[in-house]
């Protein structure tokens, strides 16, 4: 049982790390034309769509992706702590 929640907990976070990297493309022209930023796309749009539709940009900036961050910050603690039950 303890391998299961060890695993959950390094998927968020390896998907913490695509997130930050999908963003900081975000930053540099084309770069997410390119096949990485195609492939971060696919799997990182379908999860920081809700929040956009939550949370409202502030000018030109985004600030969803920090709500984001937020949860799967919660979700990793919370993984964390059952684990620790288990």
């Amino acid at each position: 049982m303890e391998f299961i929640f060890l695993v959950l907990y390094k998927l968020v976070e390896y998907y913490s790390y695509a997130l930050i990297i999908y963003i900081l493309m975000s930053w540099f022209p084309n770069a997410r034309e390119t096949g990485i930023g195609k492939f971060l796309a696919t799997i990182c749009e379908p999860y920081l769509e809700p929040f956009r539709k939550i949370v409202p940009s502030i000018g030109m900036i985004d600030i969803s992706p920090i709500v984001a961050f937020l949860v799967l910050g919660m979700a990793r603690t919370g993984i964390w702590q059952l684990s620790m039950w288990f």
